[in-house]
């Protein structure tokens, strides 16, 4: 597919069949999350490839839809602050790098076939503890990784002129 295909195709996947993800595949995702840009190139975050099977129960708290693990794979995006690029007002990119990275994942994922779902609405108190995260590790957004068992909908987007501004406010 080429990129503008790419995007129109790609969307949120809300139900996947239990079918394993080829390792190849899933290196090919981790990959194109190292490759996304980041401030100052400083690559302020990590990602954690979970395994769903056996793990339901404890993956519930983190996000309690049926649907989140389905997917044999869940992989989570965690920022590391201290590492981050800060701007002069001392605003931390942290945030911006992480899902910079995950929007990568998620595109490179939907290139091979994938489904994802990006999830932003969890626990985060439930993803530190079912993950042992250190205090200064922050979880930012999670997705299931596998092959969709749905059907896209329609996408509902503004119009470009609700977006866009020229030069000014």
């Amino acid at each position: 597919m080429d990129f503008q295909e790419l995007i129109q195709h790609r969307y949120s996947v809300r139900a996947y069949k239990p079918d394993w993800v080829e390792e190849e595949k899933v290196q090919k995702v981790l990959r194109a999350a190292q490759l996304a840009p980041t401030a100052a190139n400083r690559q302020p975050f990590q990602l954690i490839v979970i395994h769903t099977k056996g793990r339901e129960k404890e993956l519930r708290r983190i996000y309690d839809v049926d649907w989140f693990i389905q997917a044999p794979l869940v992989i989570g995006v965690v920022g590391l602050p201290d590492a981050a690029w800060k701007r002069c007002d001392k605003k931390s990119y942290t945030d911006v790098d992480a899902a910079i990275a995950m929007d990568h994942l998620i595109l490179a994922a939907a290139d091979l076939g994938l489904g994802t779902c990006w999830i932003g609405a969890f626990d985060p108190n439930a993803a530190r503890e079912v993950l042992g995260l250190p205090d200064d590790v922050e979880p930012i957004a999670f997705t299931p990784l596998g092959y969709p068992a749905d059907e896209p909908k329609a996408k509902k987007r503004k119009e470009l002129k609700e977006l866009v501004r020229y030069e000014r406010w």
